[in-house]
C-alpha cells in the first residue's frame, strides 16, 4: 500500500531561517505552522519570482534609451499583502512602546512636521532620561551627610556626563547664527523656467526655516562686526529639502575651493596666540588677500557698509554662484538668486558698531526675535537673474566665476515670490544649532553650475555636518527632516532614529518586490551639459580681469559710502603690523581707483605705491556705474515699523506730551523706550509719574535708531548735568540719526555743542527742535526722517561733534 504523502512537506523551511526547498507549498505544515508566518514565506516567494531579471539594466545605457536625459523608473512588484514585505510576523504584537505596530504602507514617520517632537514639561514630575522619577535634584548620593559622593548615584552622572556633552562643535565658519521659521510664497506659474516645485503655482507656499549668521567668529563673539554675513534657506519642498545657501554679499573672496582652507586659516584668529576673534584687521588675513589679487573686488564690498548691516531684516542675500534652473523638458538657463528685504537695506556706523557690540553683542539676534514676537514678520522678495548659456558666452567676466557679479543693467531681476519669517524657533540648540545646511541638498529642477568655489562647497558642507552632528544620520534629526518622505536603502550609523522594516536594504531587490525604486523621469536628473577637453589644474581666461568689477562697485557708491570705505581700510590696515602688507593692499587698490588708494594710503602715512601687476591679457571692459550696488537703492517701504526710538527724559519731564510722543509711535509701530538715569517712576509736573524702561547707562545711544527729548524745565536741567545723557545726545548726531527736541529740551543741543544746520550751511533734516504747540508737525517731520535714509551730510572727516 502506497504511503499518503505528508501534508507537511516544506515546513521545516517555513520554520526555518537558513536554507530552504526549492517549492514551499501554501498549505504546507497547515496545522503546525502559524497561519502569518506561512503567508509570508510563500507571499515572498511569489513576490520574489514575479521580478525574473533587472528589466531596467538595458536602460542604464545610451544605445536603449529613447531620451538619453531620461532614466527609466524602477521596476516594481507588489506585495500580495503587508506582511510579505515585513521585518516578521511578529510586528502586530503591540506595545505602548512599539506603537500599532506595522506602519501605514509607504510611510515614514519620521519625516513630517515638528509637533511629533516637541516637548512640553507643564505640570510635570523630573526624571531621568531613562524616565526614571527623581526624588531629590538638590543632592548627590553620600556615604554620611559629610562623606564621599557614591560612585553609585546614577542620577549624578548621568546629569553630569550630559552636561559635559550637551556642547556640539561649533561651526567652523558661521558659528554665530540666529533663525526663523517661515515661508515663501510663489508669485505664480514659472515652470516655463523650473520643474521645483516651489515656483509650480501662484500662491503655492513652501515651509522654510533661514539662519543669517556672521562667518568668522565664534559662537560667543558678537552680532555687531565688520563681517560677511550668512543668509542660509533651507525649503521644505514636495520633491525633498532645497538648502540655498548663500551670503548678504554676491561675490566672495576666492575662485576656487582649492583656496578655501588658506582663506578661512588666514581669516581665524592667528595660530601662535588666539588673536583677534571674529576680526579680518590683523596680518595673515591681509598677508593673504594682498597676494590674492581675485579678491579685491570682494575687499571693497567687506569694507562697505553692507558687513555691518543695521539688522538681519534690513539685508540683502545672495545665491553667490549661478546656478542651473532646469524645466520639465529638459531645457537648461543659468540663474542668479536675490533676496531683497522689504524693510529696505540699512546699515550701522563703525563707531555706533563697536558701541553696540559692548553694550549688546545679541544685537542683532535679539532685533530678529522682537520683530517676530511683536508680529511684524520679516519679509524678502525672491530675485532671479536668468540668462542663457549662449547670452552668458557674450559676457565680458565668466558666470562661473564667483569673484564677479552679474549686472542688472545687464540683467534684470525677475521677481517670483516673497518670503515670510513669522515664528521663533522653540529652542535655539534644537533648532538654530542643529541646522545642517548643505550646497548639494537641491531638488529637481534646480542643478549645479560648474563654477570652481561652487563645486567644491557640494563636497565641504556635507563632510562638515558628518564631522559636526556626529554622523551620517543628522538628516535625521527634527530641523533637518524633510517634509517630502524618505525611502531608501541607507542604514545604521551613530544616533539612527528611523526602524526600517523588512529584511531589504539593497537595489535591486525581489524580496521587497523592488522597493523602494529608483523614481525614473520623476525624480532629480542632472543636467546632460556636455563636457571636453583635457583634465587641467587650470583658470579660464576671464577669470584673470580683477579689477574691473571692484571698479563698477566703487563707482557705484555715494560719496558717503564711499568715505566709509576709504576709513574702513584705515583702520583695518591700521591694526596690520608688517608695512609691507598695507602697502600691496594699497597696490591692489590702485587698479581701482586713484583716490580710493590715495585715501587709504594718506590714512596710514605713506606715499602711493605702483600699482600691482595686472594679469588680464585682454583690455578690460568698462562698467557704467549701477545703481542697485549702492546701499541708498533700497529704502524698503515699511516706515518706521520696529525702529527703537529713546526718549530721554528725568525728572519734572512733561508726562502728557511724553504720553502722547509714546502713543503717536507705538500706533506707526515703532518701540518707543523711556530711558532716564535711573529705573523706576519718573515724576512729571504734578503728581503724574512715567516708569523709566531702561536706564542711560545700561543702554546707551548707539542701540537706537532715533531720539527724543520732550519738554520739561527740570527734566533738561538734570540731563544737561548729567555726562551720559550729554553723549547720548552726541552719539545719536555723530550716527546720522533724527533727533527731535522739544521745548526746554533744547538746551541739549547747546550743552551738546550741536549745529543746528549740516556742515554745508543747509537745513539739517533729522534735526528737529520745536515747541510743544507743534508736536503734531514735528512728530510728523521726525516719522518721515525716521522712515528714510540717515542725515549723512553730517559726516565730516574728522566729526566736528
Amino acid at each position: 500500500m502506497a504511503s499518503k504523502k505528508s501534508t507537511n512537506e516544506g515546513a521545516g523551511s517555513v520554520l526555518g531561517t537558513m536554507s530552504g526547498a526549492a517549492e514551499v507549498g501554501a498549505g504546507a505544515g497547515k496545522k503546525s505552522i502559524p497561519a502569518d508566518l506561512l503567508k509570508k514565506v510563500t507571499g515572498t516567494a511569489v513576490l520574489a519570482g514575479t521580478i525574473a531579471d533587472n528589466e531596467a539594466k538595458p536602460q542604464e545605457f545610451a544605445a536603449a534609451r529613447e531620451d538619453v536625459r531620461v532614466p527609466s523608473a524602477g521596476v516594481t512588484a507588489k506585495p500580495a499583502s503587508p506582511l510579505v514585505s515585513a521585518s516578521s510576523v511578529s510586528e502586530s504584537v503591540t506595545s505602548e512602546k512599539v506603537g500599532a505596530g506595522a506602519p501605514k504602507p509607504g510611510e515614514n514617520a519620521v519625516t513630517g512636521n515638528l509637533d511629533r517632537v516637541r516637548v512640553d514639561s507643564g505640570a510635570q514630575g523630573l526624571t531621568t532620561n531613562q524616565g526614571v522619577p527623581v526624588a531629590d535634584n538638590q543632592n548627590s548620593l553620600k556615604i554620611g551627610a559629610r562623606g564621599p559622593t557614591a560612585l553609585e548615584d546614577f542620577i549624578l552622572r548621568e546629569k553630569i556626563t550630559h552636561f559635559d556633552h550637551e556642547r556640539i562643535p561649533e561651526r567652523v565658519v558661521h558659528a554665530r547664527g540666529s533663525a526663523a521659521h517661515g515661508y515663501f510664497e510663489s508669485y505664480g506659474d514659472f515652470s516655463e523656467l523650473t520643474r521645483a516645485t516651489s515656483f509650480a503655482a501662484a500662491g503655492k507656499r513652501t515651509p522654510v526655516f533661514v539662519r543669517f549668521s556672521t562667518v568668522a567668529g565664534g559662537a560667543g563673539s558678537a552680532d555687531t562686526v565688520r563681517d560677511v554675513r550668512g543668509f542660509a534657506v533651507k525649503f521644505y519642498t514636495d520633491e525633498g529639502n532645497w538648502d540655498l545657501v548663500g551670503n548678504n554679499i554676491p561675490v566672495f573672496f576666492i575662485q576656487d575651493a582649492m583656496k578655501f582652507p588658506d582663506l578661512v586659516h588666514a581669516l581665524k584668529p592667528e595660530p601662535h596666540f588666539g588673536m583677534p576673534q571674529a576680526s579680518s584687521a590683523h596680518d595673515t588675513f591681509w598677508d593673504f588677500v594682498s597676494l590674492m589679487p581675485e579678491s579685491t573686488h570682494m575687499l571693497l564690498w567687506q569694507m562697505s557698509d553692507r558687513a555691518i548691516p543695521r539688522s538681519y531684516r534690513m539685508m540683502q542675500g545672495f545665491g553667490v554662484h549661478t546656478f542651473r534652473l532646469v524645466n520639465a523638458s529638459g531645457e537648461s538657463v543659468f540663474c542668479k538668486f536675490h533676496w531683497t528685504p522689504l524693510a529696505g537695506t540699512h546699515s550701522l556706523a563703525w563707531d555706533e558698531a563697536v558701541k553696540i557690540g559692548g553694550a549688546d553683542p545679541d544685537f542683532h539676534r535679539r532685533d530678529l526675535w522682537e520683530a517676530i514676537e511683536a508680529g511684524h514678520a520679516p519679509e524678502w522678495e525672491l530675485s532671479l537673474q536668468v540668462f542663457t548659456e549662449e547670452q552668458a558666452g557674450n559676457f565680458d567676466f565668466d558666470v562661473l566665476d564667483p569673484t564677479k557679479l552679474v549686472p542688472e543693467e545687464l540683467v534684470p531681476l525677475t521677481p517670483v515670490g516673497r518670503m515670510v519669517l513669522d515664528r521663533n524657533p522653540d529652542n535655539f540648540f534644537a533648532e538654530t544649532e542643529q541646522v545642517a545646511f548643505c550646497t548639494a541638498h537641491v531638488v529637481p529642477g534646480v542643478d549645479f553650475s560648474n563654477d570652481p568655489l561652487l563645486q567644491g562647497r557640494i563636497h565641504s558642507y556635507l563632510d562638515t555636518q558628518i564631522s559636526r552632528l556626529g554622523g551620517v544620520n543628522f538628516h535625521e534629526l527634527p530641523i533637518n527632516a524633510p517634509l517630502a518622505p524618505v525611502h531608501n536603502n541607507q542604514r545604521d550609523g551613530m544616533h539612527r532614529q528611523a526602524i526600517h522594516r523588512g529584511r531589504v536594504s539593497y537595489e535591486p531587490n525581489s524580496l521587497g518586490g523592488g522597493c523602494p525604486f529608483q523614481a525614473g523621469a520623476a525624480g532629480f536628473s542632472s543636467f546632460p551639459q556636455a563636457e571636453q577637453g583635457d583634465k587641467l589644474r587650470i583658470k579660464p581666461e576671464k577669470f584673470a580681469d580683477h579689477y574691473s568689477q571692484a571698479k563698477l562697485f566703487w563707482n557705484s557708491q555715494s560719496l558717503p559710502e564711499k568715505m566709509h570705505i576709504i576709513k574702513a581700510f584705515r583702520f583695518e590696515l591700521t591694526r596690520v603690523q608688517t608695512p609691507a602688507i598695507r602697502q600691496r593692499v594699497v597696490s591692489l587698490l590702485a587698479n581701482v581707483d586713484d583716490s580710493l588708494a590715495e585715501g587709504v594710503a594718506a590714512g596710514l602715512g605713506f606715499d602711493m605705491p605702483a600699482p600691482a601687476p595686472v594679469i588680464a591679457g585682454a583690455p578690460a571692459p568698462e562698467y557704467a556705474p549701477s545703481p542697485a550696488l549702492s546701499l541708498t537703492s533700497y529704502p524698503g517701504d515699511s516706515g518706521i515699523t520696529t525702529r527703537k526710538v529713546a526718549i530721554l527724559v528725568a525728572d519734572g519731564v512733561d508726562t502728557v506730551v511724553l504720553g502722547k510722543i509714546y502713543d503717536v509711535l507705538l500706533e506707526h509701530g515703532a518701540v518707543p523706550r523711556v530711558v532716564a538715569p535711573r529705573l523706576g517712576a519718573v515724576k512729571g509736573k504734578g503728581a503724574v509719574t512715567w516708569q523709566a524702561d531702561v536706564t542711560i547707562d545700561a543702554a546707551p545711544s548707539a542701540l537706537y535708531d532715533a531720539l527724543i527729548v520732550p519738554p520739561g524745565d527740570a527734566s533738561a536741567i538734570s540731563l544737561c548735568e548729567h555726562g551720559l545723557a550729554v553723549e547720548f545726545i552726541k552719539d545719536q548726531y555723530r550716527h546720522c540719526k533724527p533727533i527731535m527736541v522739544l521745548d526746554d529740551g533744547s538746551t541739549m543741543l547747546d550743552r551738546a555743542e550741536l549745529p543746528a544746520v549740516l556742515p554745508t550751511g543747509d537745513p539739517d533734516f533729522s534735526l528737529i527742535n520745536a515747541t510743544s504747540g507743534q508736536l503734531d508737525e514735528a512728530l510728523a517731520q521726525f516719522i518721515q526722517a525716521l522712515a528714510g535714509p540717515r542725515e549723512l551730510g553730517r559726516e565730516t572727516d574728522p566729526p566736528v561733534v
